[in-house]
């Protein structure tokens, strides 16, 4: 049977997330030339909330898109028959070009999403520079990549599972950890 312990409550998402928009604001000096991509399904949903605390603190607001990598991923399986589908870049409402892409993610883990997400902006034009900030880092990673900005770390070992629910999709704001 497994365990689920509760890393982080809503109160600690929310210090997390704070923590982590003063981060964005103070590495790229303010919000000037300044794009957060939330990954789906509930990076979207931190990145939406990231940018909430970073217009409530600079008084700006600033672009927030949605980023689906679902066909830019590495480990994606079609049959053979259907072969690969065509890849087609992503659409945003502003250029990239010359900004700073901050890719909001709820979990970092082997890197694999957030190599496939630097894909999928580069499809999109050459920005100034790509960060990325997970709320959650649990290590464990494949290829070298890294979050500049971290809500909490969290070692974990690989048999363990990292769960963030979002009130959008599982309706309460929690980070928990399932052993089994």
């Amino acid at each position: 049977m497994s365990k689920t312990i509760t890393i982080l409550d809503e109160m600690a998402m929310q210090r997390a997330l704070t923590r982590i928009s003063y981060e964005i604001i103070e590495m790229n000096k303010g919000t000037e030339n300044l794009i957060l991509a939330g990954i789906k399904t509930r990076g979207i949903h931190i990145a939406n909330r990231i940018a909430e605390r970073i217009e409530q603190i600079e008084e700006k607001s600033i672009s927030v898109e949605e980023l689906d990598i679902t066909l830019y991923r590495d480990d994606r399986h079609f049959p053979d028959e259907v072969g690969d589908p065509e890849v087609k870049g992503q659409h945003f409402s502003v250029s990239v070009k010359d900004q700073v892409v901050v890719l909001v993610d709820d979990v970092i883990f082997t890197g694999r999403t957030i190599r496939a997400a630097m894909d999928a902006v580069m499809d999109l034009g050459r920005p100034k520079k790509i960060l990325v900030a997970s709320l959650i880092d649990r290590g464990h990673r494949e290829i070298p990549i890294k979050a500049d900005f971290i809500g909490k770390n969290i070692p974990t070992s690989l048999k363990e599972q990292v769960k963030v629910s979002v009130e959008e999709v599982d309706h309460k704001n929690a980070v928990e950890i399932i052993k089994p």
